[in-house]
């Protein structure tokens, strides 16, 4: 209690000197700025900043030529700068809360600044899955007979949280992961300390959906953020990491891989569908991917970590297949219409944009586009019109994906190569005609002469005498 009566005696007693105490808020191991007073001229004049006291400890110094200096002692070695007249001190000690006063040469009336602790701290301290309790706790030194400070909490995404008297304590989520800071205002000025909250979860899943094609690699993403182990992920009673997928017909869903938490980690394909881990799964990657897309790509993709708690972590990634379509097909004739659809299946949204590539030689001007361009119609097609076709997918100047078709154009007959087909053909029938006449007429020949000789000696017709 004496000593409070002596702190408060001594401010009061600086205070009539020197006017208002410029109140400065820091963390112990933080960096702590006393800005020297605006308003005043202090570059023409020597400066000094002491501790505690006027006639106190000096810490540094600053002449008008440029000069200056600091204290070379413990504890203050190596700890203390400069920057025009004001005061920098690193690595805040718990003995470096208290009086702080700078005086100038010219100035009549000193500057008087009060240090003060600001403690920040968080429970639990390890991981937490989302639907853990978070607690966090702010308190800030005030100074005898003075208001108390406003402290308010932010969270990562900088929104206020009200608070009672620096406490606060929520349901955690995957949005409270990162740096909550907790703002001490004391006339009007601001302090701010900072303290970081771990929560579990895996990493966003795209906003929009992964596009592929059947001339266009499939990677259907998930991660574990860089911040988190597999070590913390363990400790928190993982019990298993899946992927799912739903197809968009709407049949029932299918497992497509599990991974086996067991060292070294290991992926077991439940169905091959062609697709296949990325890489090695310690690097928390967990992404699948695959060469080419098919149409039965299209769906839903879901990976999930579950936990002993029965908390499940999943992010779901939708996947679209771009497709082209030709009718009649891939293999017309000179002259035949043409009909190319390229689409998702579904109206584009708004924000999305096809462009068309037709072979060099085609008809159709190259490139076009249009974002309802999702059909083409080429009343007669040429030769010039048969090879790649390609329909891209673009979003502002993104390419998303794109999609092929090889078409093949045959020429079309003309009337004097139908006079030389029929006549050959004409020509080819008279001549199997005949064969078979000579054959025929040949046949009866050589029946009528077996039937004229039946023996080898044959007697004349008439009498003998015996």
């Amino acid at each position: 209690m004496r000593n409070v009566i002596q702190s408060v005696l001594l401010l009061a007693a600086l205070m009539s000197k020197t006017g208002a105490v410029e109140v400065v808020y820091a963390q112990l191991g933080e960096t702590a700025t006393l800005k020297s007073p605006g308003g005043v001229n202090l570059q023409n004049e020597y400066v000094y900043w002491h501790f505690e006291k006027e006639d106190g400890l000096q810490l540094a110094w600053r002449n008008n030529m440029g000069g200056s200096g600091t204290a070379s002692a413990e504890p203050w070695k190596d700890r203390l700068s400069l920057s025009d007249a004001s005061l920098i001190i690193k690595d805040v000690q718990q003995n470096d809360f208290g009086t702080f006063l700078l005086k100038g040469t010219g100035v009549t009336r000193l500057t008087t600044y009060k240090l003060l602790k600001l403690t920040v701290s968080v429970n639990p301290l390890s991981p937490l899955l989302p639907g853990d309790s978070l607690s966090l706790f702010c308190n800030a030194q005030t100074l005898p007979g003075h208001k108390d400070p406003k402290i308010q909490w932010l969270n990562p995404s900088g929104e206020k949280i009200k608070t009672s008297q620096g406490s606060l304590t929520v349901r955690a989520t995957s949005q409270d992961n990162g740096q909550w800071t907790c703002v001490v205002t004391y006339d009007k000025k601001e302090n701010k300390a900072t303290v970081s909250v771990t929560v579990l979860d895996l990493s966003p899943a795209p906003l929009h959906p992964q596009y592929t094609s059947k001339s266009w690699p499939l990677t259907v993403p998930c991660s574990i953020p860089a911040h988190i182990s597999w070590d913390q992920l363990k400790a928190k009673d993982i019990q298993d990491v899946r992927w799912h997928f739903v197809p968009e017909s709407g049949f029932s869903p299918q497992s497509l891989f599990s991974l086996s938490l067991a060292d070294p980690l290991t992926w077991k394909a439940d169905q091959d569908r062609g697709l296949r881990p990325v890489t090695d799964p310690k690097k928390k990657n967990l992404s699948l991917t695959r060469n080419r897309g098919t149409e039965e790509d299209e769906g839903d993709y879901v990976c999930a970590l579950g936990f002993k708690n029965g908390v499940t972590l999943n992010r779901t990634v939708h996947v679209k297949v771009l497709q082209i379509i030709s009718s009649p097909g891939t293999e017309l004739i000179s002259g035949q219409q043409l009909n190319l659809t390229c689409s998702l299946g579904h109206p584009l949204p708004s924000d999305l944009q096809l462009k068309w590539f037709p072979p060099e030689q085609s008809s159709l001007s190259s490139p076009t586009s249009d974002r309802d361009l999702a059909h083409l119609t080429i009343p007669e097609v040429g030769k010039g019109d048969g090879g790649k076709w390609r329909c891209e997918l673009w979003q502002s100047n993104a390419r998303l994906t794109s999609a092929e078709i090889t078409l093949k154009i045959e020429p079309k007959m003309s009337s004097w190569m139908l006079v030389v087909i029929c006549s050959v053909t004409v020509i080819v029938i008279l001549l199997l005609i005949l064969v078979f006449i000579l054959y025929r007429r040949r046949q009866k020949m050589t029946h009528l002469r077996r039937r004229l000789c039946k023996c080898k000696t044959p007697k004349p017709k008439g009498f003998y005498r015996t």
